[in-house]
């Protein structure tokens, strides 16, 4: 066996007593077929003979042990297989047990084929993340197809002082494993040493019919065991549509104690010294400003922009910020950091705020675990400023605008760090302004067009746009704008496969304004168009414009049982005018269409002006955000946007051509409406 010397990362050793003691003869008659076997194979599932998993932890530690047996039998697998990467955390050691093969029936000890390197984790220290994880990297030489692997190890993380947070209290989520996989034996086991009470929640269980199970809390004590143990097991969740079974573990507590137990850790940092006496420059700039609105604005700013986002992944649990004047004199700082700065300097200026922590990945589900303070990751700043509540993201960067202008950032769950807090629910919460102000005017003339767009963005759209705008090529950007016009104008359906840029003459793009303040970034896209006319196969020309960003699919779309559909779209207002030197039909039904939705989600009207040359549609959606969408309201809810997606996204406008024949088909047509 080759290797290189990095010890205190992996070692080569029996299992913990707390570990399965699996010897070579009980895993030969693991490792046999049968029906069960034979089938899952032939219907192409992978198959794993044996998965015996634990979990073990006590005061000092949070170690897991696995022992799988599974099957070579595609190119993939073998692959896969054959060189392995593990990542571990600082006291984080990697413990191999057994590498075997099964071939023909033997067991072969791969151990002595075995190549181990330890290597810097590098993809996890860059843009401002230090992480000093290790990557294990194990290359097996010789696997062959239709081996059946045994790999057996272990994962020892030893807490330090450091470690405060995960050595006072535990969480780990079993979650049931992958539907692709079918399982000859399976076995997950919790075990708790730890002198406090671990509490464990079933969620998301399912009775025969696939109907989901109540929640069930139950609790293990020191020195006591929870076990799952199946055989012939498939997991059978339907992963597109329902959340699959899990179990959250958690040291035995409630909200109000946790935040008891954390509150006093920002307490104490902020107290330790005053702006006054570490930032003496800050202080001078903001007593300059005698404006309220714009102080808070440079406060906000100078922490997102002035300050360097600095993600530490061995302390981000530690939960203990640093202090503001490390802060503030380095000019760097995790999320902590960065967010006690920032609540100093709005304590300065007299503004109340208070830092909250948040899981944006995991915020759906954070209503279905038990309290723990494990289950954040990130910490903001939440602002009260003229009784509107406010939060704000430090680590954010090229934010812009007075507060109420700035982006909105979508969570639901957080909890206030301030003593005797309960879980928050953050409202629903309506626009102010639009985040899309936009009017598009298209005119045919002597058979040519003439487009202009003109659009105004605002809150988070305005800091995207302004970035893509920063950050990305003239012609990219021309072209993007020309790619959805050929579909917004129709033109996919009688000119697909034509160069867009031959279609779009003389495109252009600019920005005509950028109001940090008001946060507003508007733009103007101009085109020529030498063929304005959509025709269709029947030689019958339209002048379109169906903007397909107003209908939203995702909505029509969603399909999910078990999660709510989460509603975060913005305030949208569009006035489309389209004109020619063509008499049209000033009756066509679609033409002459308006709709009004009043849906306790969102409000959406659309209304028309048609003359004899021309139309006119006005657009104004208005969502209730950051809310989920109640089961039983949803399909109301989707077939109020199926309403949107029928032909009220737009305005189109039918031309009568000239001549006799054409008059009597039009006349005809119209008797027949």
């Amino acid at each position: 066996m080759e290797n290189t010397v990095d010890l205190e990362k992996y070692k080569i050793q029996k299992p913990e007593n707390w570990a399965s003691n699996i010897i070579d003869q009980q895993l030969v008659e693991f490792i046999k077929e049968s029906d069960f076997s034979n089938k899952q194979v032939e219907e192409g599932r992978e198959f794993c003979y044996l998965l015996d998993k634990i979990y073990y932890t006590s005061d000092t530690e949070n170690s897991e042990y696995a022992c799988v047996a599974y099957t070579l039998n595609e190119p993939s697998s073998l692959e896969n297989a054959s060189v392995m990467d593990m990542v571990v955390e600082e006291n984080e050691t990697y413990i191999i047990h057994r590498i075997s093969v099964l071939r023909e029936g033997v067991l072969v000890d791969k151990i002595p084929d075995t190549k181990i390197k330890v290597l810097d984790s590098e993809n996890q220290s860059e843009g401002g993340i230090l992480s000093s994880n290790k990557k294990v990297n194990i290359t097996i030489k010789d696997l062959r197809l239709y081996d059946v692997l045994i790999l057996e190890d272990s994962r020892v993380k030893v807490f330090t002082e450091r470690d405060f947070m995960r050595k006072e209290f535990l969480k780990y989520i079993w979650i049931s494993p992958s539907n692709y996989w079918a399982y000859g034996s399976f076995k997950f086991t919790f075990i708790n040493e730890r002198e406090k009470t671990i509490a464990y929640k079933k969620t998301f269980f399912r009775d025969e019919q696939g109907n989901v199970l109540e929640p069930e809390i139950n609790y293990l004590k020191k020195g006591e065991r929870f076990i799952i143990d199946k055989e012939n097991y498939i997991n059978f969740v339907d992963s597109n549509r329902e959340i699959a079974p899990f179990i959250d573990f958690a040291t035995d507590s409630n909200w109000t104690d946790l935040s008891n137990y954390i509150s006093p850790l920002y307490e104490e940092i902020y107290k330790q010294s005053s702006l006054k006496e570490f930032a003496p420059k800050l202080v001078e700039k903001l007593d300059a400003i005698s404006d309220k609105e714009e102080q808070l604005q440079f406060a906000i700013d100078y922490v997102q922009n002035h300050v360097y986002y600095v993600f530490n992944a061995d302390e981000m649990n530690g939960h203990k910020p640093q202090e503001p004047t490390i802060t503030y004199e380095n000019k760097q700082g995790d999320c902590k950091a960065k967010s006690v700065l920032l609540k100093v300097v709005l304590d300065y200026i007299n503004i109340d705020s208070s830092v909250v922590l948040v899981n944006y990945n995991s915020d759906h589900y954070i209503k279905h675990y038990l309290p723990s303070l494990l289950t954040f990751n990130h910490v903001i700043v939440k602002i009260n400023y003229k009784d509107e509540t406010y939060f704000i993201d430090a680590t954010a960067r090229d934010e812009f605008g007075l507060i109420e202008n700035r982006g909105y950032i979508y969570f639901m769950h957080y909890l206030e760090v301030k003593p005797n807090q309960q879980l928050q629910v953050k409202k629903p919460h309506t626009f102010s302004y639009y985040g899309i102000n936009e009017r598009a005017d298209f005119t045919a003339q002597n058979q040519k067009g003439e487009l202009k767009l003109t659009t105004t963005y605002k809150g988070n759209r305005a800091n995207y746009m302004r970035k893509y705008f920063k950050n990305t090529n003239k012609r990219e950007i021309i072209d993007s704008w020309n790619n959805f016009l050929f579909y917004t104008l129709n033109y996919s359906n009688d000119r697909n496969g034509t160069d867009i840029r031959t279609i779009f003459n003389d495109a252009a793009i600019e920005i005509v304004s950028d109001d940090k303040k008001l946060n507003e970034f508007t733009i103007q896209y101009n085109a020529s168009i030498d063929d304005p006319y959509f025709t269709d196969a029947q030689k019958n020309r339209f002048l379109m414009y169906f903007d397909r960003n107003i209908v939203k699919n995702n909505a029509r779309d969603f399909m999910h049982k078990d999660i709510p559909f989460w509603h975060n779209f913005d305030n949208e207002k569009y006035e489309i005018n389209l004109s020619t030197d063509q008499r049209i039909d000033t009756e066509e039904k679609f033409t002459i269409q308006e709709s009004t939705i009043n849906n306790p989600y969102f409000d959406f009207t659309s209304r028309k002006k048609v003359t004899k040359n021309g139309a006119s549609i006005f657009i104004d959606f208005k969502p209730l955000v950051n809310i989920e969408i109640a089961s039983e309201d949803f399909e109301k809810f989707r077939t109020d946007h199926h309403t949107i997606a029928d032909s009220n996204f737009g305005v189109g406008i039918d031309i009568i051509e000239q001549g006799l024949l054409n008059l009597l088909k039009y006349n005809f047509k119209k008797r027949l409406k």
